[in-house]
């Protein structure tokens, strides 16, 4: 279970990093129909989290709160860079878009690994 608890803690993790990317670049976005969806994504990544640290919790029997990473920390700050220095909306979705890149193949190693319970891997 270990090697599996440590695959779905970089699960909740990666969505934490996206619920607080989408959420600091919606506040620089210009286009009002952007910045709506990107704080809807931002909150669809911190429920996704939620579900994935009580259901962990409850198979692992202790609780588990997991917090974003060192890498989405930097690629926040570097997009929130761009938002203050007047990048346009286009340059700020190609971020969110590098984050999604990564949020997508650590979903696709989670999906992989054959030791991810079934109630974690329904929620995946």
């Amino acid at each position: 279970m270990a090697f599996a608890e440590s695959t779905i803690r970089n699960v909740i993790e990666i969505l934490h990093d996206g619920e607080r990317g989408f959420s600091s670049l919606s506040k620089n976005l210009k286009d009002e129909r952007l910045k709506t969806f990107f704080t809807d994504e931002a909150s669809y990544r911190g429920k996704f989290a939620h579900q994935l640290e009580t259901a962990l919790s409850a198979i692992a029997g202790k609780h588990v709160e997991e917090g974003g990473t060192t890498s989405g920390t930097i690629h926040r700050a570097w997009g929130e860079l761009k938002g203050n220095l007047g990048g346009s909306d286009h340059t700020l979705l190609e971020t969110a878009e590098q984050g999604e890149e990564s949020a997508k193949k650590t979903y696709a190693d989670a999906l992989n690994e054959p030791d991810i319970p079934t109630p974690i891997r329904a929620i995946l």
